[in-house]
């Protein structure tokens, strides 16, 4: 039984749990407080963050390390491959993959902007890197077409961001882009992208976003006011 240590909002630790769904390999979680991170933590992830895979006591750190362990450790048929087995096509894979992450970013740049500048800027940037995907996307279902791949355990999180997004507003960032829409629905409805999250994940994430104190903030209570203090 391999853990994966785990917070509750985090998308890369969704990555790692979606991986693991799809290869059908037995895990637990065990979740940790980011914001009072406890000793034996900080002793498995020197930087202090999640995921952290917990394979016979040795603790793997990084998103990108254990989504690679697990490639390299599969053994078929039971552990599907989720990376191109050409070497070409692979490395293809990779740089996405780092797009995505760019992504995740740009997300974090969104909805901690204190000002409206602020805001249209990094709504801007997330646009440019969603137009560059949608004209490197194929006929789908998924990112390499009909198989899943990590590329697809990547961006699933991303796009759940925008499922609370757009209840806030519309931000015109993935507008006029069907292949992306097409790709995002079908994500939404796959078995492991669902169960990487519990039922709270929702509420969790309006919470969290409530108390940045940010533009994104003053766009869900409405106050045009809220966190003026903040931007001065």
């Amino acid at each position: 039984m391999l853990t994966l240590v785990s917070h509750n909002l985090c998308p890369y630790v969704q990555r790692a749990a979606i991986s693991l769904l799809e290869k059908g390999v037995e895990f637990e979680r065990r979740d940790v407080n980011l914001a009072d991170k406890p000793g034996w933590f900080l002793k498995m992830s020197p930087l202090g963050k999640t995921p952290v895979l917990v394979v016979d006591g040795e603790a793997i750190f990084e998103s990108a390390a254990i989504l690679e362990y697990l490639e390299d450790s599969r053994h078929p048929p039971q552990y599907p491959a989720l990376h191109p087995g050409d070497p070409l096509e692979r490395a293809r894979h990779r740089g996405w993959i780092e797009v995505g992450s760019a992504v995740l970013n740009d997300i974090a740049g969104l909805y901690n902007a204190q000002d409206q500048n602020g805001f249209d800027a990094k709504a801007k940037a997330l646009r440019e890197k969603f137009e560059r995907l949608e004209r490197a996307l194929g006929a789908g279902p998924y990112f390499a077409g009909g198989g899943f791949t990590l590329v697809d355990a990547v961006f699933a999180p991303v796009f759940r961001y925008f499922d609370t997004f757009d209840r806030i507003g519309d931000f015109g960032v993935m507008a006029d882009m069907p292949k992306i829409a097409s790709w995002r629905r079908e994500l939404a409805k796959r078995p492991s992208v669902l169960a990487a999250i519990d039922g709270g994940y929702a509420d969790r994430l309006r919470g969290f976003l409530q108390r940045r104190n940010s533009h994104i903030t003053r766009l869900m209570t409405g106050d045009p006011t809220m966190g003026d203090a903040a931007v001065g």
